[in-house]
Order: C-alpha cells, then sequence, then structure tokens
C-alpha cells in the first residue's frame, strides 16, 4: 500500500514543518530542563558527592530531612517568616504606588521609570552589598537615628531577632514590577464606576473597597502568586548579608541558601536534590492551594 506523498510516518508536511521549526526548542528544553529535572529525581534517593558514583540509599534522605535535621525545619522556619512579612506588605506598598500614580500626575512616564529600578538592581550583589553596610552597626541606619533621635540602635543585621526584617525592607523596597501590574490593571477600571459612586455620595476610601479591590482581585491575585514563587526563590540579598552562613544564629537560613550550603559546602548532592524537589513540592502546594481558594474572593468580567 503506497502512502501519499504529502504524508510521513502519518504526519502531514505541515505538522513536520511545525515540528522543525519547534524542534530546537524541544532539543533545548529536553536537554537542559527535562534531563536535568529528571536526574535530581534520580540524584534524590542516592548518597552522590561529585566524586564518586551515585548510591542507591532509597528514601534515606527524605527520612533525615524530615527527623533529623533541624536545620531543615529552621530554613521553613526563617523562610516562611519572609513569605509572612514581604508578601503582603509589597503589594500593599506596590497597590499605594499605583494608585497615586494612577492619578492624572505631570512626568508620571518618569516617576513609574524611577519606582521600577529597584527591581531591576534589587536582586543583584552590589545592593546586597550596600543593604549589609546601611543596617550594620555603624551603618547609615544607625547615624541617622542617633542624629534626628538620639536613639543607638543595634547591629540589625547581626541581631538575630531583626536581621530577616532587614531583608523583608529589601524585598518591599523592589516593588516595581508588582506596580507596574497593578497600574495596568487600574488603567482597565471604567471611570463611569467612580463618577457614579461619587454622584452617590460614596468616599474615595469606600470607592476603592467596593469598586477597586473587587474588580483589580485577578490582578492581585496573579501579583501574589509570583511574588510567593520569587519568595521561596529569594537568595542572593541572604548569601551576601549573612556572608554565606546563613548567620547569625541561622537567623537569615533561607531554604534556597541551605540547598546551596548542603550542595556547595558539604558536596552532599543527593540529600541537596532532595530538598529541591521539597521546595518544588512545597511551591506546587501553595499554588495549587491559593487558585482553590481564588474561587471565593477573584472574580472575572465573564463570569455569569
Amino acid at each position: 500500500m503506497r502512502f501519499p506523498m504529502t504524508t510521513i510516518l502519518g504526519f502531514s508536511r505541515r505538522d513536520l514543518t511545525g515540528y522543525l521549526f519547534l524542534g530546537p526548542w524541544l532539543i533545548g528544553f529536553i536537554v537542559f530542563t527535562l534531563g536535568p529535572v529528571l536526574a535530581s529525581l534520580y540524584l534524590s534517593f542516592t548518597r552522590f558527592d561529585l566524586l564518586t558514583a551515585p548510591r542507591w540509599i532509597g528514601i534515606d534522605n527524605y527520612v533525615r530531612m524530615f527527623t533529623g535535621d533541624y536545620r531543615f525545619w529552621q530554613a521553613l522556619k526563617v523562610t516562611f517568616t519572609y513569605l509572612l512579612f514581604e508578601v503582603p506588605l509589597k503589594l500593599a506598598f506596590a497597590l499605594l504606588i499605583a494608585t497615586l500614580l494612577d492619578k492624572a500626575v505631570r512626568g508620571g512616564g518618569f516617576y513609574r521609570a524611577l519606582f521600577y529600578i529597584p527591581s531591576l538592581l534589587g536582586g543583584s550583589v552590589a545592593i546586597a552589598v550596600l543593604w549589609r553596610q546601611l543596617f550594620e552597626g555603624n551603618g547609615t541606619v544607625n547615624q541617622i537615628l542617633h542624629g534626628l533621635f538620639g536613639i543607638q540602635g543595634p547591629s540589625w543585621i547581626s541581631n538575630p531577632n531583626t536581621a530577616v526584617y532587614t531583608l523583608v525592607i529589601l524585598a518591599i523596597w523592589q516593588f516595581g514590577s508588582p506596580m507596574i501590574i497593578f497600574l495596568a490593571g487600574l488603567r482597565q477600571i471604567p471611570t463611569d464606576l467612580y463618577e457614579a459612586a461619587s454622584m452617590d455620595g460614596a468616599s474615595k476610601f469606600r470607592q476603592f473597597r467596593r469598586i477597586t479591590l473587587p474588580l483589580l482581585a485577578p490582578v492581585i491575585f496573579f501579583n501574589m502568586v509570583l511574588q510567593v514563587i520569587e519568595g521561596f526563590k529569594a537568595f542572593t540579598p541572604a548569601f551576601i548579608i549573612s556572608g554565606g552562613t546563613g548567620g547569625p544564629v541561622d537567623s537569615t537560613l533561607f531554604y534556597t541558601l541551605f540547598l546551596y550550603q548542603e550542595a556547595f559546602a558539604y558536596f552532599r548532592m543527593g540529600y541537596a536534590a532532595a530538598l529541591a524537589w521539597v521546595l518544588l513540592l512545597i511551591i506546587g502546594g501553595f499554588t495549587a492551594l491559593s487558585f482553590l481558594t481564588s474561587k471565593y474572593w477573584v472574580h472575572y468580567e465573564d463570569e455569569r
């Protein structure tokens, strides 16, 4: 039986052309993404130190993680504390600035660009070093406190009670990305709704609560999911400010920093791979929970 020339192995020439164009991406995805992901899953069940061949140990890495490694729980505690303060405060501040910029102000484009710059620079090593100098014992923050109020502040980054909050402040300072997204969402809200509410005597706060927040809920949800994922992946500030140790007393031991130490300081690659998969499951769980709960407070225009 002869097949038409327009098909090869069941694929039409049009399909083959599409796969040909997709080929570079598919090869890159398999070689640089899917392959390493599957390899890390295998390594998470092994003992591997980069110098000798991986040795299969089953679920020992996961058992040790949940039952015998207090630093694992400390890393989770620090990370969740960071997220608890960083995500809502960052989103609230970004929404506040976006609401102000949404008004017809002179030079609005300049201010949007100015406020966005910290998002571009905040994750760099240079900014982390600068932040460390600002909050150390004789840093700029304490000099301002002493000069204006006569307060002798502590070394904020060396105090276990305050170290993680300096990183929260650094994250809030990088509010540019969610601000731009909020601003785009605010521009989509019809102005006639505010005009009608004003005619009915609604105050600005009531308009914000009854009109802005409900119609902006999808954008808030989108920003929240992104910021939670980014918060779990935070690494550079904690690494630079703590000198890579997660100190003082593991008070800035982010989960990613703990994973880095296990992999590249102690060469426990199998254990680090298990940590990475647990982090993936945690992020996936939080994302799934966000989508499940969103139906109670996020409403879209096309819903009936």
